[in-house]
């Protein structure tokens, strides 16, 4: 792949309207998902990207579109993403890259099919093909290093695409239906009369509407937070790494508890590690600090703090949180969020690929990057209109689950934009539940 950045081209060219049914603020999956599917239905959709659709961490992810290790409320929506994933290879007359190959899940210790037994009894319930494999049956499908894995778990209806092929091809396909995308137009701020939403304001102009989604991924808090609307998403940074076309040993998508893996149609691997994460701390981490805490305590062991923030990042020290539509905002001062990889996370990532498959010891990485998970304290996104703002609308803080669900999150926006039943429970995703005294249940955070 060839990481986004500011001076990567055009893809879309729409002009701004002085009116649209819909406007969608941020270009990636989501976003463009919820385009497409409007659109598909005869809605009057714009969506605005201040930098490249796709540019950010809907580019950058591992690419699996699993429904395995779902957090329960998300695993049906996951399950109709998938089936919406092999409808869009055929709407869109474009290769995504989807392949279901499976997911795989390793264990490298006994009690950790622990947890892969309680998902099973969850994924039964829906009817999904996960099954428990024995010892056996991993090393029969992976040839790694013997004797690492124990055992492990499979979904084999689930699956990958290509990040940066698959994002930018539905946009182009939302465009065929009619929608409206506009790069290099950051939405600065939304403007109301007597309390009723008209329209918002970008840095190319006015544009009018009724419904707007805030789905900017990593900016969404701080986009917000001028609103007057608060919402706890904080940001981590994730390394990926690829390498250059490789035996083909596996063809799946695997994890154990530190180390992730997949084949991509280009015949290489992609890579990471599920244990080395960075938060830069900002003033959003000291505000949302209480909320967070039964993650750290949890899940956050592998997360490193620090206080020099890569350049423009959202909850930079730096920015301004309030502003009007007259003023430059930090949207247009950051294109496309571009961190460094981690040097720490890329010698882990080359020494794990050693250890679990000896036999590619000569395989070198060929390209690295990184990107910002927003993610939420609960790990699950936020999908509702704000209680307070009629026809605001927010899908944001997938907790870096949100490429392999978006079509079918997509799909739940657009019927809530469109005032349909989404057809699931939304109550998990609602707004309101991080102010309203409900406790935190945290949900899985690989």
């Amino acid at each position: 792949m060839a990481t986004y950045t500011s001076s990567t081209p055009q893809q879309f060219f729409g002009k701004l309207p002085e009116q649209t049914d819909v406007l969608i603020i941020g270009g990636g999956v989501i976003g463009t998902c919820t385009a497409y599917w409007l659109a598909q239905k005869g809605v009057n959709v714009t969506l605005c990207e201040k930098g490249r659709v796709a540019g950010e961490q809907s580019s950058r992810n591992w690419g699996w579109v699993r429904q395995q290790g779902r957090d329960a409320a998300e695993l049906p929506i996951s399950m109709e993403s998938n089936r919406l994933w092999q409808q869009l290879m055929k709407e869109t007359g474009e290769d995504l890259g989807f392949r279901q190959h499976g997911v795989y899940y390793l264990a490298e210790k006994e009690e950790d099919l622990k947890g892969y037994e309680s998902f099973l009894e969850l994924a039964k319930q829906h009817q999904l093909d996960t099954r428990l494999l024995s010892k056996d049956e991993i090393y029969a499908e992976i040839p790694g290093k013997p004797g690492k894995w124990v055992g492990g778990m499979v979904t084999p209806s689930d699956g990958r695409a290509e990040p940066w092929v698959a994002v930018p091809a539905i946009g182009r396909a939302a465009e065929r239906n009619g929608a409206v995308i506009v790069e290099d137009c950051a939405v600065r701020t939304l403007e109301f009369e007597g309390g009723k939403l008209t329209g918002a304001v970008t840095e190319k102009g006015m544009i009018k509407a009724d419904r707007v989604l805030i789905a900017a991924g990593a900016w969404s808090s701080l986009f917000a937070q001028n609103l007057g609307v608060s919402m706890p998403q904080l940001c981590v940074r994730a390394t990926v790494a690829a390498t250059k076309a490789a035996p083909d040993l596996f063809n799946g998508d695997a994890a154990d508890g530190t180390f992730a893996f997949r084949k991509r149609v280009d015949g290489g691997y992609t890579l990471a590690v599920s244990d080395i994460h960075d938060h830069y701390i900002g003033k959003d981490s000291f505000r949302h600090l209480f909320k967070w805490l039964p993650a750290i305590k949890a899940s956050f062991k592998g997360i490193t703090f620090g206080m020099n923030a890569p350049k423009n990042y959202p909850d930079a020290w730096s920015h301004k949180r309030r502003w009007t539509g007259d003023e430059v905002t930090p949207f247009e001062t950051c294109r496309v969020l571009n961190p460094d990889p981690s040097p720490r996370a890329l010698k882990r990532i080359q020494e794990r690929l050693v250890d679990r498959f000896p036999q590619l010891k000569d395989l070198q990485l060929e390209e690295s990057w990184a990107g910002m998970i927003d993610a939420m304290p609960d790990f699950v996104p936020i999908m509702d209109e704000v209680p307070t703002q009629q026809g605001v609308f927010i899908a944001t803080g997938f907790s870096g689950h949100g490429f392999g669900i978006g079509p079918a999150a997509g799909r739940v926006m657009a019927d809530m934009l469109m005032g349909k039943p989404a057809g699931y429970d939304l109550t998990r995703f609602r707004y309101s539940r991080f102010s309203d005294g409900s406790k935190i249940e945290l949900g899985p955070f690989i």
